[in-house]
């Protein structure tokens, strides 16, 4: 069968994509076979496929596809996510761009916005998976705000609001201005910053004294409720009991006393500002402050903030360290590097700010989610994520689960009175108006009477169901697509979402199927660059992997991503990995095209035929062991490695070698049909990771029906091998290397046959040997007083006598030269090893290397001098 000549990925890529879309191949429904289930992380909805995406993404589709080659029935489930905060604040500025305000619209008519921009932008990184080849089950793509999703999220928050899981309470939040929303603890990313640290003058009420107070912040003073200091500071325990000045404001408040105050930390006096900070709100509760909200949602200066109202909190920092320095009353500012924490979505600078919000207790349900990771229910990979997740889990705070956002799944809160507690939590209004009638015993209440609680949920409180919620599990809990995928099997994500997603996930299944959703995690490591810096469209360092495509081909991409993205460490990105991966799929391609044009020719197996063929037939077994043992670790990398070995230098590098005709002859039938065997399993195991190329390969080997597809072809199993086939085998490549070196480093041609004098009896696969040598004759337990050039192979002594055409004094005098460096190197190893502190004090494998160093040289040594004695 003719094949081109080069392999064009862009010609086959498109073409199997579709013949397997149009088969459904990749398409799942509950059968008899073991199911293997993998959700993929939902991608923002208006995405595009990053580096990350692509490393993440890749490992699953290999996970995929080798399960399906395994004979399980694999569905993988694509998806995205509503992301609430990025695509809301997406729409807000195309709104803005075409003069209109999110303020002045409806919630109706910004939703509409808002669908049909994700109607538009929406869905892109899915086509861009199906460019990298993933097969997930495209008939099962979910959205995290389509109805069936919506629904069980608002079935969970009843559900949790009922169990009293779900409270409403007045609480610090983290407040993004930019995005107007607040945001949870882990959404928040600290950042040092250069500040100042400014010393002020607040004065002591009736009195021209004055106590100095630090703050990187002046600009909240216009929320000052107190001034703190630690009762233990004999500096100002005359001032106990009196009260300070506020600067500007002449506010008068409250000298207090508290433990929290660190008395090394600036002037030992802190001022209290319970509506802009974590810690000065538990202050303020704790003393039962009076709490001064002085900025608005955009971070600007409301009316409490006097003649500053209305401007950027930033800008007032400059101005009123101007106008305290110009009253007086700044003492001092000191430059002061600082933590500050931002928005991880927006990147703006976050305001602690009170608020009513809606939060769940974790605290309760965090527990058993610990428990199933420490006793491996869930198996992290790799294993030292555990300890981060067990920190994390011990400390865990309640989750602040309402955005002041619309795009979401609005809160099912409906209130019918302006009390703290005149409100009822259900599914629809039509059970509100019920719920709400018998709180009131008011049965004349209708819906027009109720209002929805306008806040939305944090797009995580969706995604946390995802594992059961795409197969409908919280509205159909019986149904059989979550009877037969859940638990899913393996979870491929990012170490970064550990908390946000991962520990969530374990939180929610347990809690709603009381089953963990994953048996293993999986942990990528972060796509870097070779200065190390996290790859990102901010810093411009990242390539599109679509162009990569273009460029290397899918495969050849994957490959590349594969070769150096060892388990939770991070990948040190370099596109020559991609050429690697281009130059191995040529290589295959070669490699079929030479068998493809051979002669089959009615002929017996010769020696070496049968010597190869053994050996490769264990070998392979044995790589299939230890590729299944590789995946079990979660070690893709790993296995990936040992299937280019097997396929570049076994396979390529020695065995066709071996078996290759001589020039004008053919090969035999039956070597022919062995060797498609063995090319045949080989694209097997190379399928999961290079899919676009074995399809192709194993389309042109021969006429294949639909079923006979390789992407559903079964892997094969690992028979037993031989351990001592494999290593004599090894041996002879020794022994072939050995000879080939001999003609390289003496200028001599391959095709000069040679002859061997050895003190062995036999070699291990004497033919392959005199083949792949050009060997042609070999005196067993003979030696030879020629001029020679000889090396070992283990406690074989190989000597090949010197052409006639060498220079006997060069050679002559390159050997003294070996001789005088390794006399030289092995006085260094004997000083080494008659050192006893360091044969005491060293490890034992250590000490052993320099044995076998010491060994080695003083073998050589013997044998050059020898060889000197024939010169």
């Amino acid at each position: 069968m003719q094949i081109a000549d080069k392999y064009n990925p862009q010609e086959t890529e498109q073409k199997w994509y579709d013949f397997w879309l149009e088969n459904k191949f990749f398409h799942s429904t509950p059968d008899n076979r073991p199911p293997y289930t993998i959700v993929i992380p939902p991608p923002n909805v208006t995405g595009i496929l990053h580096m990350g995406h692509m490393l993440n993404n890749t490992i699953q589709d290999v996970l995929v596809r080798r399960a399906r080659m395994q004979g399980f029935n694999a569905c993988w489930v694509p998806g995205t996510d509503h992301a609430s905060i990025a695509t809301e604040a997406k729409v807000v500025a195309k709104l803005k761009s075409e003069g209109i305000n999110k303020s002045d619209i409806t919630r109706e008519e910004f939703l509409k916005h808002a669908w049909d921009w994700t109607d538009k932008y929406g869905g892109t990184i899915l086509e861009q998976l199906k460019k990298l080849g993933c097969s997930c089950d495209w008939d099962r793509t979910r959205f995290t705000l389509e109805d069936k999703m919506s629904r069980q999220v608002i079935k969970s928050f009843v559900d949790l609001y009922n169990k009293g899981l779900i409270y409403r309470g007045y609480r610090m939040v983290n407040w993004d201005p930019e995005a107007k929303t607040n945001i949870s603890d882990e959404e928040v990313i600290f950042k040092e910053q250069n500040g100042k640290l400014y010393f002020i003058k607040y004065k002591i009420e009736g009195s021209e004294d004055f106590l100095s107070v630090a703050t990187t912040r002046p600009e909240t003073i216009f929320g000052d409720t107190a001034v703190c200091i630690n009762p233990n500071d004999e500096r100002y325990a005359h001032l106990k009991g009196k009260n300070v000045i506020v600067p500007i404001v002449d506010r008068i408040i409250p000298i207090i006393e508290d433990d929290y105050v660190d008395i090394e930390f600036g002037t030992g006096a802190l001022k209290i500002t319970p509506a802009h900070d974590v810690n000065d709100y538990d202050i303020g509760q704790k003393h039962n402050l009076q709490m001064i909200d002085a900025l608005d949602d955009d971070g600007n200066l409301n009316d409490y903030g006097l003649h500053y109202a209305g401007k950027n909190r930033f800008d007032v920092r400059k101005q009123i360290a101007k106008e305290l320095e110009e009253k007086d009353l700044l003492l001092k500012a000191e430059d002061y590097m600082n933590k500050v924490g931002t928005s991880e979505r927006t990147g703006a600078v976050i305001e602690p700010k009170v608020s009513v919000q809606w939060f769940l207790k974790m605290s309760e349900i965090a527990k058993p989610a610990l428990d199933v990771v420490m006793d491996d229910e869930v198996k992290f990979y790799p294993e030292k994520f555990k300890n981060t997740y067990k920190h994390w889990m011990e400390n865990i705070r309640d989750w602040n689960i309402s955005r002041q956002l619309w795009w979401g799944q609005q809160i099912p809160a409906y209130y019918y009175g302006d009390g703290e507690n005149d409100f009822v939590v259900a599914e629809n209004i039509e059970d509100a108006v019920k719920l709400a009638q018998e709180k009131t015993s008011n049965f004349q209440l209708q819906a027009s009477d109720l209002k929805q609680d306008q806040d939305a949920l944090d797009t995580w409180f969706s995604s946390w169901l995802w594992p059961m919620s795409v197969f409908d599990g919280l509205n159909e809990p019986e149904n059989k697509d979550i009877n037969y995928y859940y638990p899913t099997s393996d979870l491929v994500t990012g170490p970064d979402i550990i908390f946000f997603w991962v520990a969530r996930m374990i939180m929610a299944g347990l809690e709603f199927r009381g089953k963990v959703p994953f048996k293993n995690v999986y942990f990528t490591g972060i796509v870097r660059d070779k200065q190390r810096r996290k790859m990102s469209k901010q810093l411009g360092n990242s390539p599109d992997p679509i162009d990569l495509i273009e460029k290397y081909g899918a495969d050849g991409v994957r490959v590349g991503s594969l070769l150096s993205a060892p388990a939770g460490n991070d990948l040190l990105f370099d596109e020559d990995l991609m050429l690697q991966g281009r130059n191995f799929a040529t290589k295959i391609w070669n490699a079929f095209r030479l068998i493809n044009m051979w002669n089959h020719e009615d002929k017996p197996l010769n020696d070496s035929d049968k010597q190869s063929i053994e050996w490769f037939d264990n070998k392979l077994n044995k790589t299939i062991v230890e590729i299944n043992d590789q995946f079990e670790k979660f070690r893709i990398s790993d296995a990936l490695h040992l299937i280019y070995k097997l396929i570049w230098d076994d396979f390529c590098g020695w065995y066709l070698e071996a078996i290759k005709p001589n020039f004008g002859e053919g090969i035999s039938k039956e070597v022919y049909t062995k060797t498609i065997y063995f090319f045949e399993e080989l694209m097997k195991l190379l399928h999961p990771f290079m899919p676009f190329l074995t399809e192709e390969l194993w389309q042109a080997i021969s006429e294949r029906s639909t079923d006979e597809a390789l992407v559903i072809a079964q892997q094969k199993k690992a028979d037993v091998f031989s351990e001592n086939i494999i290593k004599n085998f090894e041996t002879s490549e020794e022994l072939i290397s050995g000879v080939r070196n001999y003609r390289q480093t003496k200028g001599i041609s391959p095709r000069e046959a040679v002859e061997v004098f050895t003190n062995a009896t036999e070699f291990p696969n004497e033919a392959v040997v005199r083949k792949l040598a050009n060997v042609s004759e070999i005196h067993f337990g003979t030696k030879t007083d020629k001029p020679s050039f000889t090396f070992l192979v283990g406690s074989a002594e190989i000597s090949i006598p010197l052409s006639e055409n060498l220079d006997l004094a060069e050679e002559k005098a390159k050997t003294e030269e070996e001789l005088k460096y390794l006399k030289g190197f092995l006085i260094s190893v004997d000083k080494k090893l008659s050192n006893e502190k360091f044969v005491a004090n060293a490890k034992p494998e250590i000490v052993e290397v320099e044995r076998k160093k010491q060994k080695d040289a003083q073998d050589k040594i013997a044998l050059l001098e020898e060889k000197l004695k024939t010169l």
